[in-house]
């Protein structure tokens, strides 16, 4: 279909795929099970995008993702493919699911039984039992409806949302509510409402501008349960390569893009690296701001500069990858520090978008659970601290920090730790820049305001390029794994429309 117009059947046709991330390795590998040809062309030297690994000193670190939530969505990603989980990792549900830390001696776990979260919350707020069933209720119809009718919908226009269901459905999606104000509704203790809103502040936005729709992510995280794949994600990300492998998509690594070659409107050929590759369709899982400003002559852009400086961007953030030699008390596997204001961190990351004077930050100690990805008698720690994007992070900036979550880590724990770090590796917003061409260094893609929801987000398929689609956490659905998996799958579903037009 080389330079043909839309209406063309290719059987098998040639198609580029950008980036080797989640997003980009579920379309290639949905687009090959299709029978199509399929290239994916990596800049960096190996494959999974932000959930790459790498192993120093006999610790095995997972770059990015930690958390395993919607299990359902890989699921239903494996079944395509007539495979289940088991067949990639042993899949373990952690219990606790997670801690909020309030303070050296103020600790929530957060059980795996959901009839034990509700009476956790019963004993810190009375009455909430109750009520958190209601609203983990009304978050699982919530999660039912956009996981089942919605969120495979590629966004191109309002008329998706037509159907009559889908539309009287909409409207208990509470879309134009506050997740701020719809939380307040059912509890009052600021320790609930901060493990409430948690997910908004990692991945979305100020909670009072996220849509109460979101709530959907609590019932994932405390009714259907927190997992970790046995091994690391990245366990998952080579699951995801398998898969792709075997259903005959080619992956080529250190094969940066420099430019797409366009003739009469459609890409006719990828130029990469010292490469040159014909193609019939490109799907961009990379950076969609970088594809646009990089790759594309201006009048081929969908989006000006004017339009992403406009945007609402998820935070960045500050990551300490340390390898202990001995073992830490008191941690868990995953370890939320609330021991300071969520308010003003919150609006030092979205509003005024400086370092912050109090951070929120995340732990995470796989080794507590999982013995393969540190020596014996050590634990393996990713730091996170969640920050604005467009920071400047030099070394002294970040070991100022290092230093202030080492003494909040040390104080909880009640143990020296930074004199038994063997190995330490920080990464920030300029990382995200030079590894994955991040706008701005964002770490999550854009936040998930009413205004950057569905039909609002960056559109899937180009507005100028003819058979340019782009997936990831920048366009539909939106941010974190589970959401990039379906990202991808939309995507590739779309080109083979355009194939058969």
């Amino acid at each position: 279909m080389q330079n043909k117009a839309p209406g063309i059947l290719n059987k098998s046709s040639h198609i580029t795929v950008i980036g080797s991330g989640f997003a980009g390795m579920a379309a290639s590998a949905v687009l090959a099970l299709n029978g199509q040809q399929v290239t994916v062309l990596e800049k960096n030297a190996h494959t999974g995008g932000r959930a790459r690994t790498f192993s120093e000193a006999g610790f095995v670190f997972d770059m990015g993702p930690s958390w395993y939530w919607m299990p359902d969505v890989y699921d239903s990603f494996y079944d395509l493919f007539g495979k289940t989980t088991a067949d990639f990792y042993d899949l373990k549900q952690l219990d606790p699911g997670f801690a909020v830390i309030f303070g050296a001696d103020e600790v929530m776990d957060i059980p795996a039984d959901f009839e034990k979260v509700c009476e956790l919350f019963e004993q810190i707020e009375i009455g909430s039992a109750s009520r958190l069933r209601k609203f983990i209720a009304e978050g699982e119809f919530k999660y039912l409806v956009g996981m089942q009718d919605m969120v495979y919908k590629p966004g191109h226009s309002v008329t998706e949302f037509f159907d009559f269901k889908l539309f009287r459905d909409a409207l208990r999606l509470q879309l134009f509510t506050s997740f701020s104000k719809h939380v307040r509704r059912y509890f009052k203790d600021p320790r609930l409402l901060a493990l409430i809103e948690f997910p908004v502040l990692f991945l979305g936005a100020m909670p009072k501008d996220t849509p109460a729709l979101y709530s959907l992510m609590n019932f994932s995280g405390l009714k259907q349960g927190t997992f970790y794949p046995m091994g690391g994600f990245g366990k998952v990300a080579d699951a995801f390569r398998t898969i792709a492998e075997k259903a005959g998509v080619n992956f080529i690594t250190s094969q940066n893009v420099d430019r797409l070659e366009i003739e009469s409107g459609y890409i006719s050929r990828v130029h990469s690296a010292g490469r040159v590759t014909k193609v019939d369709a490109v799907v961009g899982s990379a950076d969609y701001q970088h594809i646009e400003s990089s790759l594309l002559e201006p009048a081929y852009r969908s989006y000006p500069e004017s339009y992403w400086e406009s945007r609402t961007f998820a935070p960045s953030c500050l990551i300490f990858y340390l390898g202990i030699n001995k073992k830490i008390d008191g941690l868990r596997h995953h370890n939320l520090f609330f021991d300071e204001g969520f308010e003003q961190h919150a609006t030092e990351i979205y509003k005024t978008k400086k370092w912050p004077a109090k951070p929120l930050f995340y732990v995470c100690c796989p080794s507590k659970t999982d013995p393969s990805v540190a020596p014996e008698g050590s634990e393996n720690l990713f730091i996170l601290m969640p920050i604005a994007i467009d920071l400047d992070d030099p070394e002294e900036i970040r070991e100022k920090y290092y230093n202030t979550l080492i003494n909040r880590l040390e104080k909880f724990t009640k143990t020296n730790i930074r004199d038994h770090v063997a190995y330490k590796k920080s990464y920030s917003v300029s990382d995200f820049i030079v590894d994955y061409n991040a706008y701005k260094g964002n770490a999550y893609g854009l936040a998930n305001t009413l205004m950057q929801t569905a039909i609002f987000k960056p559109k899937l398929k180009s507005k100028k390029v003819g058979n340019l689609f782009y997936a990831g956490q920048l366009t539909v659905p939106g941010p974190g794994v589970p959401p990039s998996i379906i990202s991808g799958r939309i995507a590739a579903n779309e080109v083979l429309k355009f194939l058969k037009r």
